[in-house]
């Protein structure tokens, strides 16, 4: 069906109604949000662990017309949901043909509409944009203008056109004018300066904005949408309280509750697939991976108002996956399974990302790093294999047996040192593993095994001596029945 390309096409539509031109973007979500209750869609598709905390409210918000903002620490998803509020416009909207602000064919707010209707009427020619055209986002920075957001006079548009500066088309439109009847997003809002949010006042409260050095009121349909840190937003932080008071819904973000939901959206954004060789990363290790962010979240050593980003387990999968992707080129394995060692190679990924308090820069980022993996490991270990008799590999190692295992080393070869620790072989089925015991998933649930005696300090574990008896066990027996095991 063809769409109507003049306003005397778009007269004979259901958008000749008042009901359906003169809704507000505000209305226009809300109704749109009404319908996919109803149907009981999924409203923001790929968000975990919100359904019962974050979702509710920003439904709340969106069914009060109300502007809201959303505060948490970053890697919360923050932006995604904000970004995905495009979903509740409709898909396409008509528009004045070439105007700067959106304008309504049937009232519009510039001068530029209101000419080309006067001098065209029924011709007036009709765009229509689609939702995503109707979302705007600036990142909050200092250096971030008045003209930006609102906008300003423009000399060059006045000497090309021959317009006095005075003339209302001389204006430069910032961002929140080309945003009207659509959505406006603001990143890290206390990071405007603040005259910036001060300019933002008379949208919230009376829905215009006035332009500088322009007698004139711009009436704009808009939802405003922010985010920010909770520690800059308060008081003491960079808000103007004002500008506070005219948000409508103040809804609190979180990092995920349950190691599963954190799981979940790690196998959702890490890129795992390789080209060539099939990669298969056993349950357990995605649990290590995840549970490090957890650890990092309640280490003292770590600043928890710069939060531990989400972005950190998202990462060290990928990089896992990158050092056992290395290993099953050089040694011509047929798949990509990533182990505990590959995890130690993967610190780069968790140093980046955690800001550390005074007593943690003493010790040093990797020094934490390491510390994380060894505890992370501990509690799989404990999930996995609680009730698991350890008794006669913790007596192998106590006897003189070591196990110094090359990261690159190939599986078949690293089981046959394993082979020689009495019960760890036996053990690898309390980890879980598929059917079919794959070498590679087998060698990294012996190693998650002896990663967890590490971790209740059963046994000991060293990059030089590689897993030996624990220093806090005694020396043992010299040369016990296993011997000392070396690879690589």
């Amino acid at each position: 069906m063809t769409k109507p390309s003049t306003l005397a096409d778009l007269i004979q539509t259901e958008w000749a109604d008042p009901r359906v031109h003169g809704r507000s973007v505000k209305d226009e979500m809300r109704q749109n949000l009404v319908r996919m209750l109803d149907a009981d869609q999924e409203l923001f598709p790929g968000i975990v662990g919100f359904e019962d905390s974050v979702v509710p409210q920003a439904v709340n918000a969106v069914l009060a017309r109300h502007n809201f903002i959303l505060l948490g620490l970053r890697g919360q998803a923050k932006s995604r949901i904000l970004r995905q509020l495009v979903d509740l416009l409709d898909e396409e909207i008509p528009i004045i043909a070439g105007s700067e602000v959106n304008d309504n064919p049937f009232g519009p707010i510039s001068k530029f509409g209101r000419q080309l209707l006067d001098e065209r009427g029924d011709r007036t020619p009709i765009e229509w944009i689609p939702r995503h055209r109707r979302y705007v986002e600036k990142l909050a920075t200092p250096d971030v203008t008045i003209a930006d957001i609102i906008g300003d006079v423009d000399p060059i548009k006045a000497a090309r056109g021959g317009h006095l500066l005075s003339d209302e088309l001389t204006i430069h439109y910032g961002l929140l004018p080309r945003s009207n009847r659509g959505i406006f997003a603001i990143n890290e809002l206390p990071d405007l300066a603040g005259k910036i949010q001060v300019g933002l006042f008379n949208i919230m409260q009376e829905g215009d904005v006035q332009i500088k050095g322009y007698p004139i009121r711009l009436p704009l349909d808009v939802l405003l949408v922010f985010s920010a840190n909770p520690e800059d937003y308060t008081a003491r932080g960079k808000i103007i309280t004002p500008l506070k008071d005219r948000i409508g819904s103040e809804i609190l973000t979180h990092y995920p509750v349950t190691i599963d939901h954190g799981m979940e959206i790690t196998e959702q954004e890490a890129w795992v697939a390789r080209d060539g060789i099939p990669v298969e990363v056993p349950d357990f290790i995605r649990e290590l991976v995840e549970r490090i962010a957890f650890e990092a979240r309640d280490d003292k050593r770590i600043d928890r108002r710069s939060g531990v980003s989400q972005r950190l387990p998202i990462a060290v999968l990928e990089n896992v996956v990158s050092s056992a992707e290395q290993r099953a080129i050089m040694k011509k394995e047929a798949r990509i399974v990533p182990r505990i060692a590959d995890l130690y190679r993967a610190l780069p990924a968790i140093t980046g990302k955690i800001e550390l308090e005074y007593e943690g820069e003493l010790q040093g980022a990797e020094i934490i790093a390491r510390d994380l993996v060894r505890r992370a490991a501990g509690k799989t270990f404990e999930n996995r294999c609680g009730g698991l008799d350890c008794d006669s590999i913790v007596e192998w190692f106590d006897q003189g047996g070591a196990l110094k295992l090359s990261q690159h080393e190939a599986a078949k070869l690293c089981l046959k040192g394993f082979a020689t620790v009495p019960g760890l072989l036996d053990a690898v089925d309390l980890v879980g593993l598929a059917p079919g015991k794959e070498p590679g998933s087998v060698v990294a649930a012996c190693e998650l095994i002896l990663e967890g005696l590490v971790a209740h300090k059963r046994i000991s574990r060293s990059d030089e001596l590689g897993y030996v008896r624990s220093r806090m066990r005694g020396p043992g027996g010299p040369g016990g029945p296993g011997g000392q095991q070396i690879f690589g």
